[in-house]
């Protein structure tokens, strides 16, 4: 569950990673059942972040690629179906 009450830490500790971490990373998602309008909030983030010197690929399953589709990011957040597309997705970029 990505919310209101995850939410603080999760982007804490992401943004350190993406701060200090490699160029392009992956975030997988799938096992997520639940993201409200916090945890959209903070991929946005996220995303912009990682695209400052990078990419943010983020691996997520039917659930949370149907919220992310109702409030219209899906062309902003590189959504992928898996791990493996994630990988070949930054392999061709």
């Amino acid at each position: 569950m990505l919310d209101a009450f995850s939410e603080p830490t999760f982007r804490k500790i992401l943004s350190s990673k993406i701060e200090e971490g490699p160029k392009h990373i992956i975030l997988d998602l799938s096992q997520i059942d639940f993201v409200d309008s916090s945890g959209l909030g903070a991929l946005v983030q996220l995303a912009k972040l990682a695209n400052a010197n990078g990419t943010l690929q983020i691996v997520t399953n039917a659930r949370v690629t149907q919220t992310v589709k109702l409030v219209r990011l899906e062309k902003f957040l590189a959504l992928q179906p898996t791990v493996a597309a994630a990988l070949e997705q930054i392999k061709s970029s």
